[in-house]
C-alpha cells in the first residue's frame, strides 16, 4: 500500500481544516494557523494549499451562503475527506515513530 505524502505546510492545513470542523474556510483557517503557530502566512498561500489538498482528494468542499457582511460573496467551506484523514494518521505515525527512535542522549541535549 501506498503511503501518502503531506508536505510541512499541507499538513499543518489539513490539520487545522480538522479543527476548524465547519467553520474551515481560507480565512478562518490562515487565522488559526496563524493564533496556533505564531506564524505568519499568506491568505493566497493557504488558499492554493486548499485547493491542493483537495485535488489530491484530502479535502471537499461546499458554497455557504452569502452573507451581507462580505458583500453578497459567498464562503467555500472545506472537511477533511476519509482520505484525509487516512493521510494524517499516517503522518502521525511517522512522526511519532522518527521521535521515538531518537537516542536518549540527543532528547537531553534538546532539553527533553
Amino acid at each position: 500500500m501506498k503511503r501518502a505524502f503531506l508536505g510541512e505546510f499541507e499538513e499543518v492545513v489539513l490539520l487545522t481544516v480538522a479543527i476548524l470542523d465547519e467553520e474551515a474556510y481560507g480565512v478562518t483557517v490562515t487565522q488559526e494557523i496563524e493564533q496556533k503557530t505564531g506564524r505568519a502566512v499568506g491568505f493566497s498561500t493557504v488558499h492554493t494549499t486548499l485547493q491542493r489538498l483537495e485535488e489530491k482528494g484530502y479535502l471537499s468542499s461546499r458554497m455557504g451562503g452569502a452573507t451581507a457582511e462580505r458583500g453578497g460573496r459567498r464562503k467555500r467551506f472545506f472537511t477533511v475527506t476519509a482520505a484525509g484523514r487516512k493521510a494524517l494518521a499516517e503522518v502521525k505515525q511517522v512522526r511519532e515513530e522518527l521521535w521515538n527512535a531518537l537516542p536518549p542522549q540527543t532528547l537531553q541535549l534538546m532539553g527533553g
